[in-house]
């Protein structure tokens, strides 16, 4: 193989991307095993767990294989070899899905039955069950479904990603004269995913589903005719799902995604899963078939695709089963306000989502798509719902006259589809649309109105650490910052020009822009740090991020902690940095949140006290987002709100021992340890709280819990790591 050296030669201070994103999965399955939650929410944590495993493998897992196949690899700081990895990934995932499936089993099943509902299997229905399954799939389903026989004239099919199955082994004959039987051979039934995956039996006590896949296993000798089944299982499918284009070679990039989009569900296969009753004939015929190795296929023992399990808890009205609902706050100077742009043009904002509504953000653009003195409107759009009330703003006020220039990124991940769809929508409607710039996502969080004002005009920023998707805003942690400074609004007005038409890159004044200045200035801020702490003067880092990868930032952060600098860092999921490692990162800690809510915020902090430099960022710390996105790094300069950020944002995180793991130097994550006078602290319940008393205009709770971050002591230093 030729492999392209890492130029690291300290890859033992670096932990395996791959493997940390395991152990941030790893976390949130604890949340599924957590008896203190309510049955749905340990239903939901389960299902988090398949859905994230799903784009695991779908990605990185695929882009690994794909390594392997090309012969070229770039190995990571850590120095695993591509097949390593993967050796060490199934090994992990495996005993992952077996704990998963142990919880669904032995936890969760027994709690749902308890509370009246039953998942049951084809092999224990009553007499009367068996009957209304009849009827159900005469009626329902079996019109729908097409038997697809494999053999020599009929190759194996072709199955869509993730999509569920059943295989089955029939041969020649009736059930009765088996003996008389010709050889066996395999068919494939794809699952209908149109028709609901939890099919209503009779109970007489409480609520009871058939899967529906079941139900078709039930009834598999109706679809063959003339022959007796043998076996018969559910599978499904894993592919490579990344999309693979020449932007360079392209002449319309949107023709080319769409054309991409089709061909990827052909994508290899990179993970078949397998009901665990399977017979070893089966797993060898579909492992054929599907050209998948041994470590690649999965015995399930319990339905396939977890997620649509949460279904379950749609109709229970009990709100001892599930997390009390979430009604984001509003700030009283905000409802208040009868114009938020005014409002906007008076003082700096921040919101934390979904503790406090994304519907600001809406009125902000609602409001200056209707305001006769808005010139024009920009934005970009990197995620959006279906239904999206930004977009629908953004073509009103095309239809009101307004400028509206929105970049929508094609390339985002697994929204593609999605984007393409409101990209031709907008374009229809009178919204300029482009695409970004060539060989790069476009990931940033910004919208800019420009609005004439007397005998000028003024420019209103919004900033967000989060997509402008209001169904993600109320389940992901997020800041949004409102601002008119001059020198923000003009890096703004620099970026967009540079987005969507022909530009340099500016001397920006305020922002720190990928893929030109953003690595640069952390590294800068973190020397910054470095030489006040060789000075003896004090000297902070406080960083709150999604994933920390980057290696040159790591071992600058390495450096800074050598020279005395205090780190405090929280990062949810991967962590590539080794904390506690003697001589090198005694004074660096990170902690890992895993709540109700997905935490998603970027913020950082450099120096002490007030004097320190505070940003928000749509950006973590990691490669890609340095060098092949357009990312955004905006100061908060308002005091209140610099404040707010440290003790709350980030100070609430670093002082969570309920919820928050701290990441050991061997990469493990332990619970923090409860503090001497036994107070706990969960960060999303006291965050909640304070934002229901902004509302009511009650007394901070924040004071109770823990002083401001920067009087704060370090916390407590990790326990040792166990002994290998």
């Amino acid at each position: 193989m030729n492999v392209v050296e890492s130029s690291s030669t300290d890859r033992h201070l670096f932990i395996n991307r791959e493997l940390s994103w395991l152990a941030f999965n790893e976390r949130v399955l604890a949340e599924a095993r957590n008896a203190s939650l309510p049955v749905h929410e340990r239903l939901k944590f389960l299902a988090i767990v398949t859905g994230n495993l799903d784009e695991f493998f779908m990605v990185r897992v695929a882009g690994i294989k794909q390594q392997i196949q090309s012969g070229v690899s770039d190995l990571p700081a850590d120095g695993m070899l591509p097949g390593e990895q993967l050796s060490a990934i199934a090994e992990r995932t495996h005993k992952m899905v077996d704990e998963q499936y142990r919880v669904w089993q032995r936890e969760l099943l027994p709690l749902l039955s308890a509370n009246g509902f039953a998942v049951l299997s084809r092999d224990a229905l009553t007499t009367e069950q068996k009957a209304a399954a009849k009827i159900w799939f005469q009626s329902n389903v079996f019109p729908a479904l097409t038997p697809l026989a494999v053999d020599p004239g009929h190759p194996f099919p072709h199955l869509r990603n993730k999509s569920l199955n059943v295989a089955v082994v029939v041969r020649r004959g009736s059930q009765r004269r088996r003996k008389e039987l010709g050889e066996s051979a395999l068919a494939v039934v794809q699952v209908p995913s149109v028709l609901p995956r939890l099919v209503p039996m009779p109970s007489a006590t409480g609520t009871a589903f058939l899967l529906l896949e079941e139900l078709i296993l039930l009834h598999a000798a109706e679809l063959f005719p003339g022959f007796a089944v043998d076996q018969a299982c559910a599978f499904r499918l894993t592919r490579n799902w990344d999309l693979d284009i020449d932007e360079e070679e392209s002449q319309d990039l949107l023709a080319s995604i769409q054309q991409e989009l089709r061909r990827r569900d052909r994508g290899a296969v990179v993970r078949l899963e397998l009901d665990a009753t399977a017979s070893a004939a089966i797993e060898s015929q579909l492992s054929a078939a599907l050209k998948v190795g041994v470590m690649d296929v999965y015995r399930i023992a319990g339905p396939l695709q977890l997620q649509d399990m949460t279904a379950i808890g749609d109709n229970d009205p009990r709100l001892e089963n599930r997390v009390e609902p979430l009604a984001p706050a509003t700030q009283t100077v905000i409802s208040n306000a009868d114009s938020i742009l005014q409002l906007v043009g008076q003082r700096d904002l921040l919101l934390h989502h979904p503790y406090e509504s994304f519907d600001p953000v809406v009125r902000f653009l609602e409001e200056a798509a209707d305001d006769p003195s808005v010139l024009a409107i920009k934005q970009t759009l990197y995620r959006t719902t279906g239904d999206s009330p930004v977009a629908r703003a953004l073509v009103r006020a095309s239809e009101n006259g307004k400028q509206v220039a929105v970049l929508v990124e094609l390339k985002a991940r697994l929204d593609e589809a999605n984007n393409i769809a409101w990209a031709r929508r907008m374009e229809e409607n009178g919204v300029h649309v482009v695409y970004g710039l060539i060989g790069l996502k476009t990931h940033c969080k910004v919208t800019l109105v420009v609005r004439r004002e007397g005998n000028g005009i003024r420019r209103y920023v919004h900033l967000g650490t989060g997509n402008y998707n209001s169904a993600t805003a109320r389940a992901y942690t997020d800041l949004s910052l409102f601002t008119a400074r001059t020198e923000i609004a003009d890096d703004v007005t620099a970026l967009f020009n540079l987005l969507t038409g022909y530009s340099t890159q500016p001397n920006w004044k305020r922002l720190a822009v990928a893929p030109a200045t953003l690595q640069n200035k952390v590294l800068e801020l973190i020397e910054r740090e470095t030489q006040r702490a060789k000075k003896g003067e004090p000297a902070r880092i406080l960083g709150k991020m999604n994933a920390l990868v980057d290696p040159v930032v790591i071992r600058a952060l390495y450096g800074a902690s050598q020279a005395g600098v205090e780190v405090d860092l929280l990062v949810r999921g991967v962590c590539c940095l080794r904390p506690g490692v003697p001589g090198i990162s005694e004074r660096i800690r990170v902690l890992s949140v895993v709540d109700r809510f997905l935490e998603h915020t970027r913020a950082f902090a450099f120096g002490v006290g007030p004097q320190a430099d505070v940003f928000i960022s749509s950006a973590d710390w990691m490669p890609r987002n340095f060098h092949r996105r357009v990312e955004v790094m905006a100061p908060v300069e308002e005091p209140a709100l610099k404040a707010r950020i440290l003790d709350e944002v980030i100070g609430l995180g670093l002082r969570d021992n309920v919820k928050a793991r701290q990441l050991q130097s061997d990469g493990t994550y332990l619970p923090i340890p409860l503090q001497l006078d036994g107070q706990t602290v969960r960060s999303q319940t006291v965050l909640m709280d304070l934002a229901r008393r902004s509302v009511t205009g009650t007394e901070s709770v924040l004071r109770h819990v823990a002083s401001p971050v920067e009087k704060a002591p370090g916390l407590p230093a990790p326990p040792p790591a166990p002994s290998a």
